[in-house]
């Protein structure tokens, strides 16, 4: 019989394991675990987040149970113990470098010449309460937080990050590298002047929500071409200056454009694009709760509620596995041309991670070698009867 890879083998193609044996040479990944390798370590995560998992005793029961299917995936058995040791010392930068690496090979992938360059900046609170004593509180929940950029025209995070619930968003929205071209969407969490200068220095544009405390004074009225948008209606479009003491931080060319919405709620828009309509702002800003849908999906579909270990390397560990299947899934969907919706396609993957068959075909029985057909006989036959 023709020999085919699993739907899990399948899913981990895009994982090179040449640059990924040269990411674990430079961080040493193997030095402690040497019969549990970092390869071995990322496929159980992985390999745990789409199977829906939740605990060490579970995991090493289904692995071991499937191990006549490891052999193509390079992995042996696995071990509750040496699991958790491994959660608790392998360096976090190779997961954390193996999903950079894998969003770069996503975006490449799906890329068009001429489409909207758009980023959505935002961060999810992940809660701990009781679960361990070290997470930190930042006023609301006591645990970490997972800071995401997001390209909702490609459905393809490009960042990630994972801090203490108490470290303010915008220091890690300092930290994302800006592409010129691009426009980037964030709310008013990420309000620093200097910041918002550097992304206008890089030749980007930015869309933001306006803090009531900020005072920006108008001095030139822009006309208002289009009033009415998707759920929403533009009462003023204005070109603004900074009038509080960090104006110097802010010494460019701004608009605020002020909007009602179909709820009646008013918010004020600020942004240093001076081309796109008011109307097109308004858009832009409205399409930041793509961000969050992509953090209700992952938080339903992923395993980020319930965690392997209780230390805080083991818990990041966790939260960059689902990150790397979430990013497998959306490849795999898109190279196969798949139509079905994401979250039908995630549930036939839990269902069938070991069986073998092409991604394409996952919602199709496998195929099987039909049985020997039983022999036809003609009609003009003699037949022979023995009284």
């Amino acid at each position: 019989m023709r020999y085919s890879d699993s739907i899990l083998g399948n899913l981990l193609k895009p994982i090179s394991r040449r640059w990924f044996d040269a990411l674990v040479d430079r961080h040493a990944g193997n030095a402690y675990d040497k019969k549990f390798g970092s390869w071995d370590h990322l496929v159980a995560l992985v390999y745990a987040q789409l199977g829906g998992i939740e605990s060490l005793r579970a995991l090493e029961a289904a692995w071991n149970a499937n191990a006549h299917h490891h052999y193509h995936l390079g992995v042996g058995p696995l071990a509750r113990s040496t699991l958790a040791d491994a959660n608790a010392r392998r360096p976090l930068a190779i997961f954390a470098e193996t999903f950079a690496k894998l969003s770069g090979l996503a975006d490449r992938l799906v890329r068009r010449e001429g489409e909207e360059m758009l980023r959505l900046i935002d961060a999810t609170p992940i809660p701990l309460g009781k679960v361990v004593e070290w997470a930190k509180r930042n006023g609301r929940i006591r645990g970490l937080k997972m800071h995401v950029v997001y390209d909702p025209v490609r459905d393809n995070p490009t960042f990630v990050d994972i801090t203490d619930a108490n470290v303010n968003d915008i220091e890690v929205g300092r930290a994302v590298p800006i592409a010129a071209g691009c426009t980037y969407v964030y709310d008013k969490g990420y309000c620093r002047y200097d910041w918002w200068a550097g992304i206008d220095a890089a030749g980007a544009c930015f869309v933001t929500r306006m803090k009531k405390s900020a005072r920006f004074r108008a001095h030139s009225w822009r006309t208002v071409r289009q009033a009415t948008g998707d759920g929403f209606t533009i009462l003023d479009d204005a070109e603004v200056k900074l009038t509080s003491k960090g104006d110097s931080k802010l010494a460019i060319p701004m608009r605020r454009v002020r909007l009602k919405r179909d709820d009646g709620t008013r918010i004020a828009l600020l942004t240093n694009d001076l081309e796109r309509s008011a109307v097109e702002i308004a858009s832009l800003y409205k399409r930041r709760w793509q961000i969050e849908l992509l953090f209700r999906w992952i938080k339903q579909h992923l395993k980020i509620r319930t965690f392997l270990g209780r230390n805080p390397n083991a818990i990041r560990l966790q939260l960059l596995a689902a990150m790397i299947a979430y990013l497998l899934l959306r490849s795999a969907a898109r190279h196969c041309f798949l139509k079905m919706p994401a979250i039908r396609f995630a549930e036939l993957v839990g269902a069938r991670l070991f069986t073998r068959t092409a991604i394409a075909h996952i919602d199709k029985p496998n195929r099987s070698n039909p049985s020997t057909a039983a022999p036809r006989y003609s009609s003009n036959q003699l037949a022979f009867q023995y009284a």
